[in-house]
């Protein structure tokens, strides 16, 4: 696995984050799953295996401020066209520091492959372990570039009542030292509130290119 990707997402967990030079960085692919961009402030991650030179022609050509070029729809379309892979939503990435000691939330984990958050979650990740709680799901895998990533899903009558956040929180409980991290829609105002509130810091955005 190249492990380019995973020292920029290191040090930015860490607060070193890349130069705000305006420029793009393009590297490999951390794995053959795993491509996309990750949009720092006034500095971008292309990690993709393809021409640098096509993809540099490609970011110009979208016609927008250089440093919002690389998450820019046309260039992102174009990427997709090239690839044959397809993407969600340009997603906030935020990380948070492992925690010791027990969740703030009793859990037990699901240990049956064909449940649905398992089989979804491991379309994604690898090494994935999924917790229900009394109304809620924690979610703990690795993404991009062996990252730890938590998600977190809520049972409709259960929410606003708080376990959201004791959810997020128990991630940083769960993961296995270092960090974890965490997507939200930019959009799901409720979802990115949730993670702050759990101690979780905006790094980024990132676009995930999927293949199949």
């Amino acid at each position: 696995m190249n492990d380019e990707v995973a020292r920029v997402l290191e040090a930015a967990a860490r607060g070193e984050f890349p130069v705000p030079d305006g420029s793009t960085a393009i590297v490999p692919q951390p794995s053959r799953r795993d491509a996309g961009v990750l949009a720092f402030t006034a500095h971008s991650v292309v990690f993709l295996d393809e021409d640098p030179e096509w993809i540099r022609a490609e970011l110009a050509a979208a016609g927008s401020d250089p440093l919002a070029a690389s998450m820019n729809p046309l260039f992102l379309a174009s990427l997709m066209r090239r690839t044959g892979r397809s993407m969600g939503t340009v997603d906030l990435l935020t990380v948070a520091p492992a925690l010791p000691g027990e969740p703030p939330v009793p859990l037990r984990e699901i240990e049956d492959p064909e449940h649905p958050r398992v089989a979804r979650a491991r379309k994604y990740r690898d090494d994935v372990r999924v917790w229900r709680a009394d109304g809620g799901v924690v979610v703990l895998g690795r993404a991009v570039a062996g990252r730890w990533e938590a998600a977190i899903e809520l049972d409709e009558e259960a929410r606003g009542r708080g376990l959201g956040v004791r959810l997020a929180l128990a991630a940083r409980h769960l993961v296995p030292g270092g960090h974890v991290w965490a997507q939200q829609p930019p959009g799901n105002a409720r979802s990115v509130r949730t993670f702050q509130a759990a101690g979780y810091r905006p790094v980024c955005a990132e676009a995930l290119l999927t293949a199949g």
